[in-house]
């Protein structure tokens, strides 16, 4: 019988993750088709105007959109999207901890996995036309992640001890 190890369990589930990730971000719940990617993704390169106008349209400007979340927060879109962006990266950080070692398990490692996996999905929903580009989308995904991160630390205290 395979002997398994902690890391390999939580490998495992943190692709599963990865999964519900682009299913939610790229495919909107619907089913993850990487077939669809490719031609998207052709699609894209030879339109190129479509890129464009969605560099056109995404948000730059940081707080923007949260502020419009927060001022809207009695409108249930408002408040998924708001939650929502936080909610979802929340075990990405819980996975940072749980491999927790020198290099990824700090704090800096966690902001850095959770900002980067968020820039990668934004950058991708430009590439393959497939959403739209949002800075407040990785500050509100970076806080989830920190804020799992923080879920797991140890108690007493000790919650900044690797930074």
């Amino acid at each position: 019988m395979m002997k398994y190890t902690r890391g390999t369990i939580s490998s495992v589930f943190f692709l599963f993750y990865l999964y519900v990730l682009l299913k939610v971000i790229l495919f909107k719940f619907g089913s993850v088709n990487l077939e669809f990617l490719w031609h998207q993704l052709h699609w894209s390169l030879n339109n190129p105007e479509y890129m464009d106008y969605g560099l056109q349209r995404a948000n730059f400007t940081p707080f923007k959109t949260i502020e419009g979340n927060i001022a809207g927060l009695s409108d249930t879109h408002e408040q998924v999207n708001f939650i929502g962006n936080i909610a979802i990266f929340i075990p990405c950080g819980v996975f940072i901890r749980l491999w927790a070692n020198r290099t990824w398990g700090s704090f800096l490692g966690a902001a850095s996995l959770s900002f980067g996996l968020s820039f990668a999905l934004e950058c991708s929903q430009l590439v393959f036309s497939m959403g739209s580009f949002d800075v407040d989308d990785l500050i509100l995904n970076g806080l989830g992640g920190l804020l799992g991160w923080v879920l797991l630390a140890p108690r007493k205290g000790k919650a900044f001890a690797q930074v």
